[in-house]
């Protein structure tokens, strides 16, 4: 979500060397490409103020039913489920706050979290993991039987989902609801891979962007937050050395 898409355009493919593409679904949509490959979304809805942020959209089979869910829950449904192009919409957020999407249609086959040049994985920081963890599972069908459930564990002090082999989301508690920072309140982390740290820590500094945290270090990788000139925030992840 941006206030203004060529300029977010401008600065996301300095910062990861996309490309966009407009769509169909309108001048103020557009798709973000690595490699000839997707790899996010942009809107800049006309006649609708939003702030400027990174939203995680789960296909679902039934955007009414899961919507149901949502508010059976005790969580809000802001929009939707609405037409949107070729499919139907939903944004919507869980009992602490934290945003995120619907989306029931068509998808792009290789636009699958955690491969190829689909975003690393997502990360839902919350007050909670476990209750986190059994609100999205109810609402999303996460364990179920289908072939598109994600097996759930508890590895690290996080809440892991995995498809198959890709790990696709962590649930991490502590988060604080009232903290200023929006870095520390409920919210769900996009991460993103890049070649090189350093670089794209750089091309997002001279493109008007800043740096949310210190850099982080484990098996998966290196990695850090960034904010983008609007305030959305992101996360680059590299390889280790």
């Amino acid at each position: 979500m941006t206030g203004d898409l060529d300029s977010a355009q401008r600065f996301y493919g300095a910062v990861l060397g996309w490309t966009f593409r407009r769509t169909r679904l309108g001048e103020w949509f557009s798709f973000a490409f690595r490699d000839g490959a997707p790899v996010a979304g942009f809107v800049a809805p006309e006649n609708l103020s939003l702030p400027a942020a990174w939203t995680p959209y789960f296909a679902v089979d039934d955007a009414d039913v899961t919507a149901s869910r949502i508010r059976e829950r005790g969580a809000t449904v802001a929009v939707g489920p609405l037409s949107f192009g070729a499919g139907r919409a939903v944004l919507a957020a869980d009992p602490d706050g934290a945003v995120f999407g619907l989306w029931q249609g068509e998808i792009f086959r290789q636009w699958r979290v955690g491969r190829g040049t689909a975003p690393a994985w997502l990360e839902l920081r919350t007050r909670d993991a476990f209750t986190a963890a059994i609100f999205y599972g109810e609402v999303l069908d996460w364990a179920g039987e289908s072939p598109t459930s994600c097996v759930v564990a508890y590895e690290h002090d996080h809440v892991v989902l995995r498809h198959g082999n890709d790990t696709v989301a962590l649930i991490s508690g502590g988060a604080v609801d009232k903290d200023p920072d929006p870095h520390v309140r409920p919210r769900w982390h996009v991460h993103f891979r890049v070649p090189d740290l350093e670089a794209a820590v750089a091309a997002a500094t001279a493109a008007g962007g800043s740096i949310a945290s210190p850099v982080e270090t484990s098996s998966a990788g290196r990695w850090v937050t960034l904010r983008d000139p609007e305030g959305a925030l992101f996360t680059v992840l590299a390889p280790q050395g």
